[in-house]
């Protein structure tokens, strides 16, 4: 008789189970929609690894554009040449595991759950999910100590925070100047929504998008290349400032006339992306939001609105390294009578900044991201 032996689990099996969650976790992932190899990616996955006295860590390059004029006419050109700026970004790394065991052969004995295959399924979510939540508050420049509700996350012994981890963004990170913006009284206006000189903040409408699109035409962030050569860029809301945007009158009169006709316009078919003026729109419930914060600790000068991070990224706004499918590793415990399952994975994360905008060709901004604080009406 033919026995399956738990236990017997060849390498090959274990490497084909690792690759198998590391790809049902990237599909899974929200942010792996947006994931690409090179420059026109809107996050840059970076698979090389240059060695350095501290261990392995990745790099992503940004070249700035040229700012001189050259020359004119016979004038000499040989020794006025412009040199090109190109800025190397460390992407450190560190490894993120989770674990399931089980409590013994009789609880395994009494449940018509498979273990393994449960196991599996959540380990993949639980690993998407918290890429997703890093990846938004590394573009938001939140630290990993917060949630994406603007919640606290509950402090445990360390290593086992994600605040723990080499790339975790530092406990005082905020958007570069040229990048932080907040929607007022008076629009679109620089500065974050935290500022004493937010006053009271405002909903997103269709009037602030195309504000949003100049003023990222204007800051030089790096557009996505589409079709035609046309730059996009993706932005990204929660589903509740999705909401308050498709219930200004002016955002509606736009999409219904510039849509498709019929059902299969975007205000029907429930779509969570829409497209306005070159702005991709997403909604996602890991975008930066207030609504778990305390009294005090919202947004606005009063810190007292509920608000949201909006995000208008472009090309490179984040860099990821992504080093390896993922490590699956079983194991036994108290004489075998216990199963354990373990998933682990070496990545990283980086919000690269550079110094080469023509306008302020001296401070160091945020490559290609900005951040638009907003109210949240509900």
């Amino acid at each position: 008789m033919a026995l399956t032996n738990f236990a017997a689990l060849t390498s090959e099996q274990k490497t084909a189970h690792a690759m198998e969650t590391w790809g049902h976790a990237r599909n899974m992932s929200f942010l792996n929609r947006f994931v690409g190899s090179g420059q026109n990616a809107m996050i840059q996955r970076i698979t090389e690894l240059k060695k350095s006295e501290k261990g392995a860590r990745a790099v992503m390059t940004l070249v700035a554009d040229m700012l001189t004029d050259g020359v004119t006419g016979d004038y000499e050109l040989e020794g006025n040449e412009e040199s090109l700026k190109a800025y190397d970004h460390v992407i450190q790394l560190d490894q993120l595991r989770n674990a399931n065991v089980l409590e013994g052969r009789m609880a395994d004995q009494k449940s018509i759950v498979n273990f393994r295959k449960e196991s599996k399924d959540k380990l993949a979510y639980w690993l998407s999910d918290r890429l997703d939540q890093m990846g938004f508050l590394t573009l938001s420049s939140i630290p990993y100590t917060m949630r994406t509700n603007g919640a606290a996350r509950v402090v445990s012994s360390t290593g086992q925070n994600l605040g723990d981890l080499e790339f975790a963004p530092a406990l005082n990170s905020a958007p570069t100047v040229n990048r932080a913006f907040h929607i007022g009284a008076n629009g679109l206006t620089t500065g974050d929504g935290y500022s004493a000189s937010a006053g009271t903040l405002e909903s997103l409408s269709y009037a602030n998008l195309v504000r949003i699109k100049a003023a990222a035409k204007d800051h030089y962030i790096k557009g996505i290349r589409g079709k035609g050569g046309q730059e996009i860029y993706h932005m990204f809301v929660t589903p509740e400032g999705m909401a308050d945007l498709k219930l200004d009158p002016d955002f509606i009169a736009n999409v219904r006339h510039a849509g498709v006709r019929g059902d299969k316009n975007s205000l029907f078919t429930g779509t969570d992306s829409v497209m306005v003026d070159g702005l991709i729109i997403h909604e996602f419930r890991h975008v930066f939001n207030t609504r778990g914060a305390a009294s005090g600790d919202k947004m606005g000068a009063t810190g007292v609105d509920q608000g949201q991070r909006a995000l208008l990224c472009g090309a490179q706004a984040i860099g990821m390294a992504d080093i390896g499918p993922g490590y699956w590793e079983e194991d036994y415990f108290d004489y075998k009578n216990r199963p354990g399952i373990s998933y682990g994975k070496i990545f990283g994360f980086t919000k690269p900044q550079f110094k080469g905008n023509p306008y302020a060709p001296d401070t160091k901004d945020d490559f290609s991201v900005m951040c638009i604080d907003t109210a949240l009406s509900a």
